[in-house]
């Protein structure tokens, strides 16, 4: 009994307890150098830069491009540098007519969205393109996060589930990608505009749900997943729809990106390299130029645990190139071929998400219950298939995008459009046969050639004092 106490003893006194560190103390830099906005109109004379200086932090540079592309705003040039614990970014910022940023309201939104202290959170703005953003919500609302196999009628089958279960969208977003879909629905009760929170009518509304993702051909290998939950406030769809996406697999599908390069001249390449000299990975990724392309290979380099260090953005006509020095958040570089090609299936895929064919048909009417469900009903009765939605809800308007195609992936004709306008009712329906060219991340704003694009391989080191310096007085 005396051995087995010291032994028990021995072994107490060999154990080395780590120092205590509060975790305020930990987050101090960070909140002492929270992040600063600076709108800049007076350098350049074709754009507002929009500059960010603070303490460096996982996930600040996709907060940062969030914010700006929620706006509907074109990045045609960006410059990023985040070594040695600060970054500095730095965004060439037009709205979708080429002016400069000058409304009052807008650069407090974007100031107060970006930094961390602020006396009141930012309210909402109305964007060029008559987008509000930052638009309350209900206080709560029950969120239906869904992917499975993609296939006509789908949308329909899901909104006429959520009817019939007396459930209210009151936002919606539809992706599709490579035969797979992922959707996330934002419901109330109809009834008392709460959301819904009796177990056992959530467990039925997943299994419905369920019923409705089901492969009728009893395919083995079908993946399918629903989930539900209750939020007290709105989760970003398109980051969530890129995380489901990904978790779903979806860039091990084939076709997408080498049909589209067919068809129009520029497909998605993306290559890595090794920057010897700074021990970086060098991530190059060129593709045709299109809103919303820096927010969706940024999130996917976020959510994937790489840190972007340097980064390079800028176009050449109809094509976007990008240029990141990332690591790991482990400090490691991409080593393994195997490491590489999945991030560049992964990259890829981001990318060719949102490049969806089909004809646009823009919904502008005013809310009732089950509006949803007797739009895509209409859809699925004329043999069209939605590849993109996103459905909103401000006040007692409705403002719907979908994009269709025929059930085969073609377009359709316009005696269809017409007969959809005709059974849809008293809406307005706006159609687009061409998607904006406008890009959010590197096109300019007047459609005019940008500077071509230079290695910051080459640059970076010899520029960042200039680069540096321009930041000038940042007033918080």
């Amino acid at each position: 009994m005396r051995d087995e106490i010291s032994r028990l003893l021995v072994s107490r006194m060999n154990i080395i307890y780590p120092p205590y560190v509060d975790p305020q103390f930990q987050t101090l830099f960070e909140r002492i150098h929270s992040p600063r906005v600076c709108i800049d109109n007076d350098t350049c004379r074709d754009c507002t830069l929009v500059k960010v200086d603070s303490a460096n932090k996982h996930g600040l540079l996709l907060e940062m491009v969030q914010v700006l592309t929620d706006l509907d705003l074109v990045i045609s040039k960006s410059y990023v540098s985040s070594d040695g614990g600060w970054l500095m970014d730095v965004f060439h910022v037009t709205d979708q007519l080429g002016r400069k940023l000058t409304d009052e309201g807008l650069i407090r939104f974007i100031q107060q969205a970006v930094e961390a202290r602020r006396e009141e959170d930012a309210k909402e703005v109305r964007t060029c393109l008559g987008r509000i953003v930052g638009a309350k919500l209900p206080a709560q609302y029950t969120v239906f996060e869904m992917t499975g196999t993609d296939r006509p009628g789908l949308l329909s089958e899901i909104s006429a589930v959520l009817k019939d279960m007396n459930c209210n969208v009151v936002s919606a977003h539809l992706w599709t990608h490579n035969a797979r879909m992922a959707c996330i629905a934002f419901v109330t009760d109809c009834t008392t505009s709460k959301p819904i929170t009796d177990l056992e009518r959530l467990d039925l509304l997943r299994d419905q749900l369920c019923n409705v993702l089901r492969i009728n051909n009893g395919c083995r290998d079908e993946r399918r997943a629903v989930r539900a939950m209750v939020l007290s406030r709105l989760t970003h769809a398109e980051r969530r729809l890129h995380q489901m996406m990904f978790e779903d697999k979806d860039y091990e599908g084939v076709g997408g990106a080498d049909d589209r390069k067919k068809q129009d001249g520029v497909g998605t390449t993306v290559s890595i390299d090794h920057c010897q000299e700074r021990s970086y990975s060098v991530v190059t990724v060129l593709s045709r130029d299109r809103p919303k392309l820096l927010f969706d290979t940024v999130v996917t380099l976020t959510d994937m645990k790489y840190v972007v260090f340097h980064a390079a953005i800028s176009s050449k006509g109809s094509l976007a190139i990008q240029e990141y020095f990332v690591r790991h958040m482990d400090g490691c570089t991409l080593n393994t071929e195997s490491e590489k090609r999945r991030v560049v299936k992964c990259l890829e895929a981001a990318i060719e998400r949102r490049n969806t064919q089909g004809l646009r048909l823009d919904v502008r009417t005013y809310d009732r219950i089950g509006l949803l469900t007797d739009i895509t009903r209409v859809f699925r009765e004329n043999g069209l298939m939605v590849t993109r939605a996103e459905v909103s809800t401000s006040g007692d308007s409705v403002s719907d995008t979908f994009f269709v195609t025929d059930s085969s992936g073609n377009d359709i004709d316009y005696e269809t459009i017409d007969r959809i306008r005709q059974e849809i009712g008293n809406v307005e329906v706006i159609t687009s046969c061409n998607l904006v060219k406008r890009s959010n991340s590197t096109a300019n704003g007047n459609g005019q050639e940008r500077p071509s694009f230079f290695s910051i391989g080459n640059l970076l080191w010899s520029q960042l004092e200039r680069f540096s310096g321009n930041f000038g007085s940042i007033k918080s």
